[in-house]
This record gives structure tokens, C-alpha cells and sequence, in this order.
């Protein structure tokens, strides 16, 4: 087993890659980065754990940019607010998340609702602004609401 696929069930806040996020960041302007921390937020403005992105409105913090953690439940929980938000406000919300289309997830809040967009091959995120050595255990999208 590579030590990224060991790592990915244990760290939940992998950093996305820069060059990634600055192509992302040359169309949408992002204004704030909803699951950071602050050693791995791609925005001067950013919600931690400890502000929680999920009890907060999102409709005053501007376009917004969203890696969210990759553990099932975290995953349900932001793209079920993103959805949810994405109804309530004028935002752009960009999100970079694992491609597992077969989830109820893709199904309720993704699929025919708003724009996918598939990566090729397969990230290497970052940790402390250095990629990782392997590239992730699966595929990933942006998606974008509008």
C-alpha cells in the first residue's frame, strides 16, 4: 500500500496544489477559502474548523473556494452546504473534490444541478507547500456553482 493511500484515511485537509488553485483563482477571483486551516488556506480571507464553515451563511464572503476534508461524511456535509447555499445566494462556489460518481452525494447535489468539470490523471497534493511524493488514490473534479 503506498503511503499516501495509508496517509488519506488519517489526514483529512490535504492542500491543493498551488498550480491548481492559481488556475482556478485566474478565472473565478476567489475571495475565501470555506475549509482551511490557517497553513493551508489559498485565501487571505478563510473559515477554520473552529469559525465552521457549515453553521455559518455563506452569502457575504464572496466567491468562494472549497477543498473540502475527505472523510465520507465531511464530503456529504460540504457539498450538501455548497448545493444548499449555491440556491440562497448569487456566490460562485468552486469546489475541488474526490470523482466518486457512484455516491448519493454526486447524485443529490451534483449531477445535472451545476458544471463538472474532470481532472486528468490524478493530483498530487500538497503538504506544507511541497507535493507530495504519490499522487492521490483517486480521481478528482471542480465543481462550480453558479
Amino acid at each position: 500500500m503506498n503511503n499516501l493511500l495509508m496517509l488519506s484515511r488519517k489526514k483529512q485537509d490535504w492542500e491543493t496544489p498551488q498550480i491548481l488553485f492559481d488556475k482556478l483563482n485566474e478565472e473565478f477571483y476567489f475571495q475565501t477559502d470555506v475549509a482551511a486551516t490557517k497553513e493551508n488556506s489559498k485565501c487571505s480571507n478563510y473559515v477554520d474548523s473552529e469559525t465552521d464553515a457549515l453553521s455559518i451563511y455563506w452569502g457575504n464572503l464572496g466567491t468562494i473556494y472549497c477543498n473540502p476534508p475527505y472523510e465520507s461524511k465531511m464530503q456529504n456535509a460540504f457539498i450538501k452546504k455548497a448545493y444548499e447555499e449555491s440556491l440562497k445566494t448569487n456566490n460562485k462556489i468552486v469546489l475541488l473534490i474526490p470523482a466518486r460518481t457512484d455516491t448519493a452525494r454526486w447524485h443529490d447535489y451534483i449531477l445535472n444541478k451545476e458544471e463538472v468539470r474532470f481532472l486528468r490523471g490524478r493530483l498530487k497534493f500538497e503538504v506544507e507547500g511541497i507535493p507530495h511524493k504519490d499522487a492521490a488514490p483517486f480521481p478528482s473534479a471542480v465543481v462550480i456553482y453558479n
